[in-house]
């Protein structure tokens, strides 16, 4: 009896979570303001910014397109994963990957994005190296290559142990 009643609290603690994700909603239309912050910004400019000004706003924006679809997919899939299936009717606009991303999977595809996010920020940093010291542009390049082989890493182990299966 006592421990079915533990087994109910320790399952039902999965809620907590519920509020992290919303928390997360907030954070991508933080981002989607900075968008179009940037975007309103350079506008009334578009005609003094130089091209290489411009490239590096793009990138910016890429960026931050990125990390908002990284956001979306943490939210979604860790809400599925960890506190209740997402019940939307069949006429909805269902994200063709809902309900299909395990933890596993979700990992990489995070990793993935991290990296896609860092080579954009070493992108806009190669652009910018003549004003950037070489030990920095050599530790930037390190730090990269760290977030690949780790990506490489967490990919590779994931087709082993889903070989395995």
């Amino acid at each position: 009896m006592l421990e079915k009643v533990f087994e109910r609290i320790l399952y039902s603690a999965r809620w907590l979570l519920a509020p992290i994700y919303l928390g997360l909603s907030f954070a991508l239309l933080a981002l989607a303001i900075k968008f179009f912050q940037e975007i309103v910004h350079v506008l009334p400019h578009i005609f003094e910014t130089s091209e290489m000004d411009l490239v590096l706003l793009v990138l910016s924006l890429i960026d931050i397109s990125l990390v908002g679809g990284l956001l979306v997919m943490v939210m979604f899939s860790g809400y599925e994963n960890f506190v209740s299936q997402i019940d939307l009717d069949d006429n909805d606009d269902k994200l063709s990957w809902l309900g299909k991303l395990d933890t596993g999977s979700l990992k990489n595809k995070v990793a993935a994005s991290i990296v896609a996010i860092s080579s954009i920020h070493l992108l806009k940093i190669f652009m910018n190296a003549d004003k950037i010291e070489n030990d920095k542009l050599l530790w930037y390049v390190a730090i990269h290559l760290t977030f690949v082989l780790s990506a490489f890493a967490m990919g590779m182990l994931d087709k082993l142990t889903r070989h395995d299966k």
